[in-house]
Order: structure tokens, then sequence, then C-alpha cells
């Protein structure tokens, strides 16, 4: 069942003549994206590698802040950098080779909330685990100590 598809990428600013044009044109997009990650991660700049906000001192509301804000302002903006271009990626990737963008609505809402709701109960998973580890390694009483 052969369709037309859709030959413009972000957004409609980027045209193509052929879906041959666009698969090229987007494997270009997605080369350069790959290419400022690869610079950035042999390069590692100074100004990335340093936290650029501290944790909020306080009573309730800058614990509630900190606890908001942690797992994105708080980290190294490089390593933010490069879960951003990895998102990009994965979007054009998902949105232009796999054709995502010519399915019906209701198919795109699934998998995308699928995917959604996967990484966010895999972020709270890894959080939870993270604290409790570190509680055995790091408390007075820990059950192991660390030798290695």
């Amino acid at each position: 069942m052969a369709h037309e598809h859709k030959l413009e990428i972000f957004r409609g600013l980027w045209k193509f003549k052929s879906n041959t044009q666009k698969i090229w044109g987007v494997l270009a997009f997605l080369t350069f994206v790959t290419a400022i990650e690869v610079i950035l991660g042999i390069y590692k700049p100074a100004v990335l590698m340093e936290v650029w906000i501290n944790p909020i001192e306080g009573g309730f509301f800058a614990t509630l802040a900190n606890i908001i804000l942690s797992p994105f302002v708080y980290m190294k903006p490089l390593n933010l950098i490069f879960i951003l271009l990895t998102l990009v990626k994965a979007y054009y990737i998902t949105w232009d080779f796999m054709h995502m963008r010519d399915e019906v609505k209701a198919l795109r809402r699934m998998v995308v909330w699928t995917a959604v709701f996967l990484i966010c109960y895999l972020i709270f998973i890894l959080l939870q685990e993270g604290g409790y580890v570190y509680d055995v390694y790091n408390t007075d009483d820990a059950l192991i100590k660390r030798d290695f």
C-alpha cells in the first residue's frame, strides 16, 4: 500500500523534492548532531564541566525546589547537552526514518506516551535504588564497607 510521505522536516522549514532527498537530508542533520556530540565529548570545554547553579539552601520550599530541579539544573551543562542532543536524534529517527509522522494520531500518541511513562518509571526506580545503595555504603552502620 503506497501513499505519499510528507517531504519536509523542521515543521516545514526544510522541504525536499523526493523521498530519497528527504532521507539524505535527515541523515545529514543526524550526522551533524552526532559530530557535535563527538566534538564536545573529545574536547569537554571547561565552561561546560562546572555546575552553573548550586543547590538552594533553606527550609521546606528550598528542599522542594532542589528535588524538582535537581535532575536537570544541578547537573553539568555538558551532560544536559548530551541528553538533549540524544533526544533530538531519537525524535528524528523515529519521526522520519520509522515514518511515525505518517501514522494516525492515536498510534503516535500510544507510542510516545508509553515511552514517556516507561522512561519516567525508570528514572524513579534508578533514583530510589541509587539512594538505597548510597545509604548501604555511606552510613555509620553500613552493611558493606568499601574495599575497592
